[in-house]
């Protein structure tokens, strides 16, 4: 029984989403008389989230794993609190560390905005040394 009321409350948290987003963005609106980066804050908000609660997908997927003495790793893991996809595609990207599906996700990002995933590294989160500077 817990487990399908767990189901049916995902359910009907994600069918909230985007009606109470294009909801409040009109609350917005009225309260402030601007919306001007409503809906890049609002992905940016999902994409935190996202980048945390799927962390073990996107490490086994997208990240290329290190073994060392039977315990596997990644060179910058997701799922750092904060932190958006992006950013952690950016640390692996210049880390050279993605895997294929990784660089395709890349690629499509940077079919979005050039350079995307760099252009959002994030260094305030995460234990990440930058390659190209050598500093955190």
């Amino acid at each position: 029984m817990k487990k399908v009321k767990g189901f049916a409350l995902l359910i009907i948290g994600i069918s909230l989403i985007l009606p109470m987003t294009i909801i409040n963005r009109h609350y917005v609106d009225a309260k402030y008389g601007d919306t001007n980066g409503y809906w890049q804050s609002t992905a940016k908000n999902i994409d935190v989230w996202a980048n945390k609660e799927f962390r073990a997908t996107w490490n086994a997927r997208l990240v290329q794993a290190i073994e060392v003495n039977g315990v596997i790793t990644y060179p910058y893991a997701f799922g750092v609190d904060r932190e958006t996809i992006s950013s952690a595609l950016g640390k692996n990207e210049l880390l050279g560390t993605l895997t294929k599906e990784g660089e395709k996700l890349v690629k499509l990002l940077n079919a979005l905005e050039k350079n995307h995933c760099i252009l959002w590294i994030d260094k305030s989160v995460g234990d990440w040394m930058d390659p190209r500077t050598k500093t955190k």
